[in-house]
């Protein structure tokens, strides 16, 4: 049965498409390329955030506690600091200057031996005849130059002390200082121990003058005595028996 025009036509045109779309099967057309998607997500950005922090704090925390370390180490070292004492030579000369006045005394020592011998030399305590008015007199005069010299000792060991009291203010006042300016515990020590030496020395001082000054009193009242002695002894030699004289 023969076919009609239009239906002709549309099979023919139906035909071009389906070979047109087996044509452009064959075609490969070229792929853009792809790009990563970023996706944000809060909660893991919070939690990284609070670790962080975290961190932070453990390491402010470890710089504090290297900071208290050093400054105890410092510490440490102020402790060991030691300071100067250049007076202790000064004092040492001022007691070597005193023990050198008071190894000048005359007649009766500063020495327990053989005090007990000078002493019965210088005051026998009894009145010999055997002595001559010149001998006498010598003894006298003897024990009078002793008991000077002791006084005139007594006054030289008492302007030493003077001197060196004023050295001493002085010296408190250098020690005072570093004293106030003490960094350490052994310097603080230090400082203590220095003003007890400057204590003990005023002290030594004290100690020599109060004798020289006992000796000088002690041989005063010593030679009194010996005077009193000898003015009896010659007062009964020159009464004798008490017989009265009978001519012959």
């Amino acid at each position: 049965m023969p076919v009609s025009a239009p239906r002709k036509y549309m099979t023919v045109s139906a035909l071009c498409i389906v070979a047109a779309g087996a044509g452009l099967t064959g075609i490969v057309l070229p792929s853009a390329p792809a790009h990563a998607i970023i996706v944000f997500d809060p909660s893991n950005y919070s939690q990284n955030i609070l670790t962080a922090a975290r961190t932070l704090q453990q390491i402010n925390n470890q710089i504090r506690s290297l900071q208290n370390q050093a400054q105890s180490l410092i510490n440490q070292a102020k402790n060991l600091t030691t300071i100067s004492f250049p007076e202790i030579q000064a004092i040492t000369q001022t007691l070597q200057q005193i023990d050198q006045l008071m190894g000048q005394a005359q007649g009766i020592q500063f020495r327990v031996g053989g005090l007990d011998q000078q002493f019965r030399q210088l005051f026998p305590q009894s009145f010999s005849q055997a002595l001559t008015m010149n001998g006498q007199v010598l003894a006298a005069r003897t024990r009078l130059d002793t008991e000077m010299s002791a006084y005139k000792q007594t006054m030289g060991v008492q302007a030493q002390v003077v001197e060196n009291v004023q050295a001493d203010a002085q010296t408190l006042s250098g020690i005072v200082s570093r004293s106030q300016g003490a960094e350490g515990a052994l310097q603080v020590s230090q400082a203590t121990n220095q003003l007890l030496a400057l204590t003990a020395k005023q002290q030594f001082q004290i100690q020599n003058l109060m004798a020289a000054q006992y000796r000088a009193q002690t041989i005063e009242q010593a030679r009194r005595a010996q005077a009193e002695i000898d003015a009896r002894a010659a007062t009964t030699k020159f009464l004798g028996s008490g017989s009265a004289y009978a001519p012959q």
